[in-house]
């Protein structure tokens, strides 16, 4: 009997050895879970070809928008098939915020990040033509209103804990309104849906002309908005970003994980690449899937802590 189990045991990795070593061989669908026009979509187009060189096979990028990515993560943990032909984009602090939060079929432990890639800082922005020019101003409208809305990308997520955390520290009625990505968002405060959007320093980048930042979720000054005040500058302790990386379904072989590891590896460290990326905004990171499951796993009580500091908020 032990013998028969380790004949299987030995002939299962023999398998998955010779299944990784041809892998791939077919298209990889690298699946979004928001909706196309924001961060996670500019990025996977600028990864697409790069990938495609190295791996050698068509990348065809698909969206599965909803639940502030929820939709996509929990096809990516349910239903997936784990053999390396579909990755999914993956943000934090999403996928710790929404398993605390509840109501989603997926844990935090069941995605497997293989790479976080980049990062982008949390912005206040108004429209450019708005008579808002500064912090000030802001804070004199909103002390003047009963509510002011504030849009951002999904909830819960960086947007949306920055704006709570805005509104706490500073003393402000703030009512955040989710959307399904900076790509429905920034229409609706250019259309006048909503007074004012938590976004990213992507969006401050991208639409410059249409857009003013009037404030910084970071420790320091970024240098792509070297004239945009941190909030700690002006005296509000907010400070927050979201992490975006790739996670294949759990029970993908590990060889295949190390190729696709790999792959993202080599395409950050592409000088084309980085210019792209912080042209745009982005600020490049690198973190294995050793080095992932690390900072999800000391993420974690962090946002429990402000999940619920949130709640007491809300009481």
């Amino acid at each position: 009997m032990r013998k028969a189990v380790w004949f299987l045991c030995v002939l299962l990795s023999t398998f998955s050895l010779v299944f990784a070593a041809d892998f791939p061989t077919k298209p990889i669908t690298y699946v979004i879970c928001f909706d196309p026009g924001g961060e996670s979509d500019i990025t996977a187009r600028i990864q697409q070809p790069y990938l495609e060189k190295i791996l050698g096979v068509p990348i065809v990028i698909t969206y599965k928008p909803g639940g502030g990515g929820a939709t996509g993560w929990s096809e990516l943990v349910n239903r997936a098939t784990p053999d390396g032909y579909s990755i999914y984009g993956t943000n934090l602090p999403h996928t710790i915020l929404q398993p605390i939060q509840g109501g989603v079929p997926y844990k935090t432990e069941q995605i497997e990040n293989i790479y976080f890639f980049q990062t982008t800082p949390c912005t206040l922005v108004v429209p450019i033509d708005s008579p808002i020019k500064n912090f000030d101003d802001f804070l004199k409208m909103a002390k003047g209103k009963k509510s002011v809305l504030i849009g951002g990308s999904g909830q819960p997520t960086a947007n949306s804990f920055a704006t709570l955390r805005l509104a706490k520290v500073a003393g402000l009625n703030l009512t955040y309104i989710p959307f399904t990505g900076t790509g429905t968002a920034v229409p609706a405060l250019l259309g006048g849906n909503v007074d004012a959007l938590m976004t990213y320093t992507t969006v401050s980048v991208q639409y410059k002309d249409k857009l003013r930042t009037i404030a910084v979720a970071t420790e320091q000054r970024v240098p792509f908005l070297p004239d945009v005040p941190t909030f700690r500058e002006l005296g509000y302790d907010v400070v927050e970003k979201a992490f975006r990386g790739v996670a294949v379904p759990p029970g993908t072989p590990s060889e295949i994980k190390r190729i696709l590891e790999a792959a993202f590896a080599e395409v950050n460290k592409n000088p084309e690449v980085r210019s792209k990326m912080e042209e745009l905004g982005f600020v490049l990171e690198d973190y294995n899937e050793a080095q992932a499951k690390e900072l999800v796993a000391k993420l974690i009580p962090y946002y429990k802590e402000l999940w619920d500091e949130t709640q007491k908020m809300g009481k």
